[in-house]
């Protein structure tokens, strides 16, 4: 037998659909990264001719996620840019350092003018 009584429609409940809606906004607020990212140019090594010249002054940085370090002197990034003038600057880097921080050191100093950056392997 069939059903003889007319279709009625219930109306649509909003609150789940609102409350759904909520948590997807919520998920994506906490999932996404709010730091900005930058390029930075890298160039190859030049081959040396065998000789060293004196004249040219020469910093070591050493870098790691919690440490930095110009000539074996603690320091911050922004008194690095600040210490540095025209010269050489050897990068090393500790095993635990990451990628961001690499380039955030490469950006201040790249800021500076006469200056040529290595980072060791």
């Amino acid at each position: 037998m069939r059903n003889l009584a007319p279709f009625v429609r219930r109306p649509l409940a909003l609150t789940p659909l609102i409350d759904v809606i909520f948590l997807l906004l919520l998920f994506f607020m906490l999932t996404s990264t709010f730091s900005t990212f930058g390029e930075i140019e890298l160039s190859n090594t030049r081959k040396g001719s065998g000789t060293v010249d004196t004249t040219i002054e020469r910093y070591f940085v050493q870098l790691g996620t919690e440490r930095l370090t110009l000539n074996g002197q603690p320091t911050t990034l922004d008194d690095l840019a600040s210490s540095i003038e025209a010269g050489q600057v050897l990068v090393s880097l500790d095993a635990d350092t990451t990628a961001q921080r690499l380039v955030d050191l490469l950006h201040r100093i790249r800021a500076r003018d006469g200056l040529d950056v290595l980072v060791l392997e």
